[in-house]
């Protein structure tokens, strides 16, 4: 027996990495091409290719979902058109049993892509951000079409680029007054974190006094924020690739600012029940082989898979703002899917059996 689930288990984990080799490459591809259209100042060939290896840690974890439900499709699918599952089970070996050795391998997948998640794309993320804004030219001037914007007091701040180390390029702060008239302009081309707080370098600095602006440039002032190196990387990289540890705490601030949390929390929510939703995909694959799909072609088994694993994408995609946007918690929008996908699954595998 345990032959038999080692090779219902490498069926399912090989046709996995095949699915997973095939889309990154694709993805590695067509991103490159589309970052050539972004090369500008320092930011050459080179450093593209380099950002779509940084960025390659987030591209497998967005696309492990995807490729376990796929690989499982795949290769229980291979099986099943081999009759091969169809011997199995007439020597005595029970459904569940099958479902559970196709399970083992995706429980790796799932751990792997937890760790990936939380510990290694978040990193490679901001040092990808952070090297392409700085080669961009993240110094001379403000970027509306990169960066970061936040809001503290009666202040908005604009941050081109954040390196790891908390050094900052290109930050702008605009000082508002109680009657939300501008008062004060900066920008700074480089900033740096101490001890005692933040320095901000080469600075350009328009009061704003009536009818008269005060124009001055200072090579060197404090800058009183509470925002820390840590908060800024968390901010210079999108929601949805932060681990989750970032996302709670940035989630908390944001809730003590009195500022919308909402983007965040849905994407703290999608991170944690990753887990749950490569599982449910994984689960309405096996119950697709044992159902419906268990003697089509196999272009027929790809294109049904793909089309089911977009519909759920889109679905959660679609659910998210909507909890935003009418007031119920982005929890019930990203568990909806993953519990639709396991009755749907539990349904066909009960016909099966």
């Amino acid at each position: 027996m345990k032959l038999i689930d080692r090779y219902v288990a490498s069926s399912v984990f090989v046709s996995t990495a095949v699915v997973m080799f095939v889309v990154l490459s694709l993805d590695a591809v067509f991103g490159f091409i589309a970052e050539t259209e972004n090369l500008r100042n320092s930011y050459e060939a080179l450093d593209a290719a380099i950002y779509i290896a940084l960025t390659m840690p987030r591209r497998i974890y967005d696309y492990l979902p995807l490729g376990a439900f796929m690989g499982c499709l795949i290769g229980l699918g291979a099986l099943a058109k081999n009759s091969e599952l169809t011997v199995v089970r007439a020597a005595g070996v029970s459904l569940f049993r099958i479902v559970i050795a196709a399970i083992k391998p995706v429980l790796l997948i799932v751990i792997f892509g937890v760790l990936l998640g939380e510990y290694i794309a978040p990193t490679t993320e901001k040092m990808a951000q952070s090297s392409k804004a700085i080669k961009q030219g993240a110094e001379s001037s403000i970027e509306y079409g990169q960066g970061l914007w936040h809001k503290e007091g009666d202040s908005f701040i604009h941050v081109n680029a954040v390196e790891p180390n908390g050094a900052l390029y290109g930050v702008s702060i605009n000082k508002y007054g109680p009657d939300q008239v501008l008062k004060e302009s900066m920008f700074a081309s480089k900033a740096l974190y101490h001890e005692n707080g933040w320095s901000l370098i080469d600075v350009s600095i328009s009061s704003f006094l009536g009818d008269r602006v005060d124009y001055r440039k200072e090579s060197l002032i404090s800058w009183n924020t509470e925002l820390t190196p840590a908060l800024l990387s968390i901010l210079i990289v999108k929601p949805d690739n932060l681990s989750m540890i970032g996302l709670y705490n940035y989630s908390e601030y944001l809730s003590e600012q009195g500022l919308d949390s909402g983007l965040y929390v849905l994407s703290f929510w999608k991170k944690v029940l990753q887990p749950l939703t490569t599982l449910s995909l994984v689960f309405i694959a096996i119950s697709f082989v044992f159902g419906p799909l268990r003697s089509v072609a196999m272009g027929t088994r790809v294109f049904v898979g793909l089309i089911i694993g977009l519909s759920f994408k889109y679905v959660q995609d679609l659910l998210g703002p909507a909890s935003m946007v009418f007031g119920f918690e982005p929890a019930v929008a990203t568990v909806v899917p993953v519990i639709v996908c396991f009755l749907i699954g539990l349904g066909l595998l009960a016909r099966a059996g």
